[in-house]
């Protein structure tokens, strides 16, 4: 009888809700640790095993350890280069200087082939630049390097609390995939392989977008056949942006297409819908934001017109929650001037 195979070591970069929940995942099989920035956020953590700041309720197991000491955090992997992964559980707006963090030390740890997985999805502003883009700049000193995007329909809380989940890994490294795959797969995760990382990071930032705009359409009580239009033509906007980036169209059928957008444009947990849903009823972005709700589909939704309007493609949806966010335009107004457009094929 086959032995199972020795468990991984698994850091798990950024103690937001979803680098919590895929620590906690990860430490139910493997040996993982959870970085925190915040030492004092770490700190309560390890004592009272819960992330009361993103995941308030939810007990951390046991074996998850908690810290902010970095090099702490990398060095049971330097022990077993072979078996390591590196999960980057922090924002687009972070992901740079956590990569470059990594790259001025991963090499005198012995780890520049450590697969690195980052799980961010928007565009990053003023440069609109991917995920996969930023992680290839800010690591360009390590040529061994390989790197993929985890992604799908998944709100860290239920994961958190073992609800049933499927993700994509996406790389063009074998080794990133099955890494990732052993770590994460089994119980109530399910992951499944891709190849195509600009495909999974385009849906995994529209589908941002085009919750925002489900949401206002909601806010203004549009009713379900307009949430289902704004979801299909949202889906085809998406698909468009990523085919015009090199992405697999079938990428957009699956987890982190179609799946994703569906949750985030309808999901009660969303919180780019909820931010669609005020602006629908009348609160101004800043009073919103002001409140204590963060949405990427609001951090990068000019990002993402800005590189499709380089490309020469369309996205009208995303043009629009841009006016209502950040140009003045009324919502209805929007609305409007989307229903305007002329007929076209389908």
């Amino acid at each position: 009888m086959s032995r199972p195979p020795a468990p991984l070591s698994v850091a798990v970069l950024g103690a937001g809700s979803w680098g919590t929940a895929l620590a906690a995942v990860a430490s139910r099989r493997h040996r993982a640790v959870l970085w925190a920035r915040d030492a004092a956020q770490a700190s309560a953590m390890a004592d009272a095993r819960e992330n009361t700041r993103y995941l308030p309720g939810i007990t951390l197991p046991d074996a998850l350890a908690c810290t902010s000491d970095l090099s702490a955090a990398l060095a049971p992997l330097a022990a077993e280069p072979a078996r390591a992964l590196i999960i980057l559980g922090v924002p687009v707006a972070g992901l740079q200087a956590t990569c470059l963090e990594l790259a001025a030390r991963l090499p005198d740890l012995g780890l520049a082939q450590v697969p690195i997985v980052w799980t961010c999805k928007g565009f990053e502003a003023g440069t609109a630049r991917l995920p996969h883009e930023i992680v290839a700049d800010a690591l360009a000193g390590i040529p061994d390097a390989c790197g993929g995007v985890l992604s799908g329909p998944s709100f860290a809380r239920e994961v958190a609390q073992g609800l049933p989940v499927a993700l994509t890994i996406a790389s063009t490294h074998t080794i990133v995939r099955e890494a990732t795959t052993r770590a994460l797969h089994g119980g109530a995760v399910r992951v499944y392989a891709s190849t195509d990382v600009a495909g999974v990071e385009v849906g995994g930032a529209l589908k941002n977008v085009i919750a925002v705009a489900c949401g206002i359409g909601d806010g203004l009580a549009l009713g379900t056949n307009a949430r289902a239009a704004l979801i299909t033509r949202g889906l085809a906007e998406m698909s468009r942006f990523g085919i015009a980036l090199g992405a697999q169209p079938e990428t957009f059928a699956g987890l982190t297409g179609l799946g994703d957008l569906v949750l985030t444009a309808t999901g009660e947990l969303s919180r780019n819908r909820r931010v669609g849903l005020e602006i629908g009823a009348g609160r101004k972005l800043d009073d919103i934001l002001a409140s204590g709700i963060t949405a990427e589909g609001v951090r990068c939704a000019r990002a993402a017109l800005q590189r499709a309007q380089a490309l020469g493609v369309e996205l009208p949806i995303t043009e629009a929650v841009c006016a209502v966010l950040f140009d003045g335009v009324a919502p209805m107004t929007a609305v409007s001037a989307l229903l305007a457009r002329e007929a076209r094929l389908e």
